[in-house]
């Protein structure tokens, strides 16, 4: 190190003495072009300032074939001079204080950056060197110490110039570098600054957007540092929230009416109404004049700190673009005699000052130059100038215009917070140079107990106290310390609220404080808000419509996650909450309501007592027992007449009994079933059906003769016993064959035992079919082949027909068919077989005789086998009657 010092001093002393060896090893390269302030006579130490004062550097013609010049700046920009004068404000306050650094006088020197990291590191070497030429490595002048700079104004400035001072460990207080990648202490070991880290911002505005719900929002950043690492922190918390980005879209740093209308297509095609800009004033500005042109409305900007109050931006016509704006806004405070100290400028102080004064008021403060335009402007008019006209030409500054009459950015004291973030970056090193001073020899940090002088110091002596530096900001009382070069992250929620007459009012409507727990860090008042086009709610901002409950997202291929279509649920599955991934299936004893967002037990259906068919069904049962009863009573009451003898009344009613019974068996199907119910009427029914063909077969003597040796009775009865001890019918739940509804039915069991049990009464039927069919024609007292035939033709028609008709149904109503094929097979049997005798014995009495009932025998010449005429005559009438009352043929 000290060979290196001893090899930089030869260097040096070469380069300022001119001799031939050291012209050839130590010449300068070039020269810079700075403007700003310097007051360094007489002072004991010297702070560094960097404003970007003008907002670009001026183009040059890229001649190479010259000596190249340092590039000057254009584009004055009063809200940073403002900047700029605050902080000779704030050296002069603490100059005349006698309780801060009361033996020592500050002096300064400050450059423009014109807002170009070229600008910044121009200044910077310059700074480093301490004369108006920049020699790297070495300090060439012998005036006051440097203590710290100030500045350099925007992140990727500060980046640049950070960089540099760093390698030589000397202090760097920033007011508006907020980029999160200039709290890199390695990358950046002298770095500190008084205005909140951008990732505290980037957090404020992320909460800000899920706080209103927007999930389809648009990103815009500047082509800096700034920019791209504030966007890239939002965008980073957003899309883990379930936020998606809609577009995003750079600024360029070079103005570009390309890329400006390509942005400006994008936001007008682009569905997201809520746009987060991330970008300087100056970057911004151009872009906001081009969406004005196209007469773009109804978007909503969120404001980083670095535009939010800026009047750049106000152009006008502006309201309908910007209005309802939401920004953050660092601290703002009100700096007495500030406002005084910006109205008492001097224009001819210095060529900085000069400038603004020309910008403001449009005129010159060269006598020379305006008699110049003036002849000119003569000229083209074909006119001469006046001797007046000579002695104080157009265009022409007195130098005594008033700064107060006019509403400009510079003099607006109303939103000091940038400006108030200069103040209090200039304290913090008056501060940390006040605790360097007062110093107690052998208390001191360096070297076990040593002290640092104030009037030669190292950079690295000094960048001990600024990191423990902790003071009271004047008038404000704010309390500044640092937290590793970092302050604590506070902003206020902007909302840019216009008047009818287009003037704008910043309105804070919340808070933010990075420093509170989660749940305590935001704070908005909502109904405070006014929003674009003057609406009363937020706006919405969403690349598709919630899914409501009872139907769930589905994801659009190729889209984003938050573009998505809403499918219904399917039937049984529900969703319940908003935007679900996934329907529910409800349990198997549910099922989805119409809205499909709650499952609902599922309808239990049975053929009830209660309801309209059930008690169709009943009364129908019980008029076909009455009937039947009936005509057992018309039966008894003609027990001794030849008609009621011929048919063995107590096997006739038995046949009457087997049929009272079914009729009523038909109710047990009837309500909802149980265990018991089910075993009744399906074993029931089995036994009065093999009852109903026993009955019938002993109607008839040669049905009866086959009937009563087979012993039919036996292998049923055996069958259902079985049945019912093995595999009995029991209650179940059917759920499979309606989805909405469960119903009550009886489980046969075993569907082996019921077929067998079945199909043995229809084998008996069958039987009891053919024996009829076959005895239709015997002689007998009174044969019944023929009715019985035709009421087994109606059971087989009935129960054939029942089949399709049962397996085609559902519900209750396959009960009902069941039921009713019961009805119709015993109404048609008691039709067939009683209708005939019950007309008899009712209407016809006359024919119920002895002779009536007499077996008629068949001639074999086709004539009768009667003794008399009468016979013949006789017989052909009980034929007739017989006949005509479907008792013979």
């Amino acid at each position: 190190m000290a060979i290196g010092r001893r090899l930089l001093g030869l260097c040096a002393f070469f380069f300022f003495y001119g001799s031939l060896s050291a012209e050839s090893t130590c010449k300068l390269k070039a020269k810079f072009n700075l403007s700003g302030y310097k007051n360094v006579e007489k002072k004991k130490v010297v702070i560094g300032g960097m404003f970007p004062v003008h907002m670009r550097i001026a183009s040059n013609d890229g001649n190479t074939s010259r000596l190249p010049v340092s590039s000057g700046c254009e584009g004055f920009n009063f809200r940073t001079f403002r900047w700029t004068q605050t902080m000779l404000f704030a050296i002069n306050e603490i100059n005349k204080r006698q309780d801060l650094l009361p033996n020592t006088d500050l002096g300064y020197v400050i450059y423009d950056s014109c807002f170009t990291i070229s600008k910044a590191v121009e200044g910077t070497l310059t700074y480093l060197t301490g004369q108006d030429e920049a020699v790297p490595n070495y300090r060439c002048g012998n005036g006051p110490p440097l203590a710290s700079l100030v500045g350099a104004g925007g992140s990727d400035l500060s980046i640049a110039t950070a960089r540099i001072l760093g390698l030589y460990h000397f202090p760097q207080v920033s007011y508006s570098s907020t980029c999160s990648a200039l709290e890199s202490k390695f990358q950046f070991p002298t770095f500190l600054r008084t205005i909140p880290n951008d990732k505290h911002q980037s957090t404020a505005m992320a909460k800000l957007v899920l706080h209103f719900g927007w999930t389809w929002v648009g990103t815009i950043a500047a082509d800096d540092d700034y920019g791209k690492y504030g966007i890239k922190d939002f965008k980073e918390q957003v899309e883990e929230a379930g936020v998606c980005i809609s577009f995003s879209e750079t600024l360029p740093k070079v103005h570009s009416p390309e890329d400006i209308q390509r942005i400006v297509q994008t936001v007008v095609e682009a569905t997201a109404k809520i746009i987060v800009v991330f970008s300087s004033d100056v970057d911004f500005s151009p872009l906001i004049s081009e969406l004005l042109r196209h007469n773009v409305t109804n978007r909503t900007w969120i404001a980083s700190e670095a535009w939010v109050t800026s009047a750049l931006v106000m152009e006008p016509g502006v309201s309908s673009l910007l209005g309802g704006t939401l920004g953050f806004g660092v601290k703002r405070a009100q700096i007495p005699g500030l406002r005084r100290h910006l109205l008492n400028l001097d224009p001819y102080d210095d060529p900085l000052t000069e400038e603004f004064w020309e910008t403001l008021f449009n005129c010159t403060l060269d006598y020379s130059k305006a008699l110049r335009q003036a002849k000119q402007r003569a000229k083209e008019t074909n006119g001469t100038l006046s001797r007046a006209a000579r002695a104080v030409p157009d265009g022409l500054c007195t130098g005594r215009e008033s700064l107060a009459d006019l509403n400009n950015t510079y003099s607006d004291v109303s939103q000091l917070r940038i400006t108030y973030s200069v103040y209090k970056a200039v304290y913090a090193v008056a501060n940390a140079l006040h605790n360097l001073e007062h110093c107690e020899p052998g208390r001191g940090p360096f070297n076990g107990k040593d002290c640092a002088d104030i009037t030669d110091f190292e950079p690295w002596q000094l960048m001990y106290y600024m990191k423990n530096v902790r003071y009271t900001v004047p008038h404000t009382g704010e309390v500044i310390y640092f937290d590793d070069g970092d302050v604590e992250g506070y902003y206020d929620i902007l909302n840019w609220q216009f008047n009818s007459d287009g003037e704008i009012s910043y309105v804070t409507v919340g808070r933010y404080n990075g420093s509170a727990a989660p749940e305590d860090g935001m704070t908005i008042r909502n109904d405070s808000i006014v929003w674009n086009n003057d609406m009363l709610e937020p706006p919405r901002s969403v690349c598709s419509e919630n899914c409501q409950p009872g139907t769930r997202k589905g994801i659009r291929q190729g889209e984003p996650v938050c573009c998505f279509d809403c499918i219904p649920c399917a039937d049984g599955e529900i969703s319940n909450s908003t935007n679900a991934r996934e329907c529910i299936l409800c349990s198997e004893d549910d099922w989805s309501n119409d809205a499909h967002d709650a499952c609902v037990p599922k309808i239990i259906e049975f053929l009830a007592f209660g309801e309209p068919l059930g008690i169709t069904l009943i009364v129908i049962s019980a008029f076909g027992a009455l009937v039947t009863i009936a005509v057992g009573v018309v039966f008894i009451l003609n027990l001794g007449t030849p008609l009621v003898k011929a048919n063995d009344p107590l096997l006739t009613f038995s046949l009457l009994f087997s049929l009272v019974v079914t009729f009523l068996c038909s109710i047990v199907f009837l309500g909802e079933p149980q265990n018991w119910s089910c075993m009744t009427s399906q074993v029931a029914l089995a036994l009065v059906s093999l009852l109903l063909w026993y009955s019938l077969s002993s109607n008839n003597k040669f049905m009866n003769s086959f009937f009563c040796c087979s012993g039919v009775f036996v292998p049923q009865a055996i069958a259902c016993t079985v049945w019912l001890i093995v595999l009995p019918p029991q209650r179940i739940k059917n759920t499979s064959s309606q989805n909405i509804k469960i119903i009550l039915e009886c489980d046969e069991g075993s569907v082996v035992f019921i077929c067998c049990i079945f199909g043995y009464d229809i084998l008996l039927a069958l039987v009891a079919f053919v024996f009829a069919f076959i005895s239709r024609k015997l002689e007998d007292y009174f044969n019944e082949g023929k009715c019985m035939t035709f009421g087994m033709l109606v059971f087989f028609i009935v129960w054939i027909s029942f089949v399709p008709a049962y397996l085609s149904t559902r519900g209750k109503f396959m009960v009902a068919v069941q039921i009713f094929a019961i009805l119709a097979s015993s109404f048609g049997m008691l039709t067939c077989i009683f209708l005939p005798k019950c007309y008899v014995l009712l209407v016809k009495p006359e024919r119920n005789t002895e002779e009536m009932m007499r077996p008629q025998t068949k001639p074999r010449d086709g004539t009768s086998t009667g003794t008399s005429a009468s016979l013949a005559t006789t017989a052909t009438e009980v034929q007739a009657t017989t006949a005509s009352s479907g008792i013979d043929d």
